[in-house]
């Protein structure tokens, strides 16, 4: 490949077929589809919010369940678009040859790779307005603020789909995944302020907090859930923007290296 794989991914309206197919796919097993994205962050909601909420009645006079909520639908934003852009887009280059057969037709790979990453966003979009229907039933974020949160929503499902791209050009097997759920995704959970603020860390591990896409997602979406406006937008919105386009572009590099070489 030489030079040609560090240039630039091409950019075109031809990506918008392979997204179609894509979602054609899914809206046979959408209902399923989506009760599995939201079942996991439903039981969290339910178990943890009323649980330990009996339990801790506020964080910083906010309701604990309030406070969970708009920290989950994050987590559960980037679970879905991990998922999309692991298992399925895996399952798609490497497993039943889909990329293979796409790529015969006048499209080029960075076509492929950006309908997957804006698929698996939209995908996680849809599981993100289930999850703000329950949330909604439960009597939370009933605001205009809310509103702010949908656009959002896809921009860290394009943000995660993004790393997971990367994850995807990497990986030999289905078992590989296993390492980026369990060394970078679940820790990240535990240093985002999802289920506690990040207050109670450690000096050095809030630093290291507030350079994490998760953080900068939750310190987004949280206050427009409880009706405020965010109070770092423009850090916290570049910071997704910052791994959003550098994860997409190393994506791109290290795809076009594992299957034009």
């Amino acid at each position: 490949m030489g030079i040609t794989s560090y240039a630039p991914p091409e950019f075109s309206m031809r990506f918008l077929p392979i997204w179609r197919r894509n979602f054609l796919v899914w809206k046979k097993l959408a209902v399923a589809s989506v009760l599995g994205n939201i079942a996991d962050p439903l039981i969290t909601l339910v178990a943890f919010g009323y649980g330990l909420g009996s339990l801790l009645k506020s964080i910083d006079g906010i309701p604990y369940i309030y406070y969970l909520a708009s920290g989950s639908i994050c987590m559960s934003i980037m679970m879905a678009a991990s998922f999309e852009t692991l298992y399925s887009a895996f399952s798609r280059m490497h497993v039943q040859r889909t990329w293979d057969a796409l790529l015969n037709a006048p499209l080029t790979l960075d076509d492929v790779i950006v309908a997957e990453m804006l698929w698996a966003a939209t995908k996680s979009l849809i599981s993100g307005i289930a999850i703000l229907a329950v949330m909604f039933a439960l009597g939370i974020g009933l605001h205009p603020h809310t509103l702010a949160v949908l656009p959002l929503l896809f921009v860290i499902g394009m943000t995660f789909a993004s790393l997971g791209l990367v994850v995807n050009a990497l990986a030999k097997g289905y078992d590989f995944f296993t390492y980026y759920f369990t060394l970078v995704l679940t820790p990240m959970i535990f240093l985002s302020g999802v289920y506690y603020p990040t207050a109670q860390l450690p000096g050095w591990l809030q630093a290291i907090s507030r350079l994490l896409p998760l953080s900068a997602a939750v310190h987004l979406v949280r206050p427009l859930i409880l009706g405020a406006w965010p109070v770092t937008p423009m850090r916290d919105f570049v910071i997704l923007i910052v791994y959003c386009v550098g994860g997409f572009y190393l994506a791109t590099i290290m795809t076009r290296r594992r299957l034009l070489k």
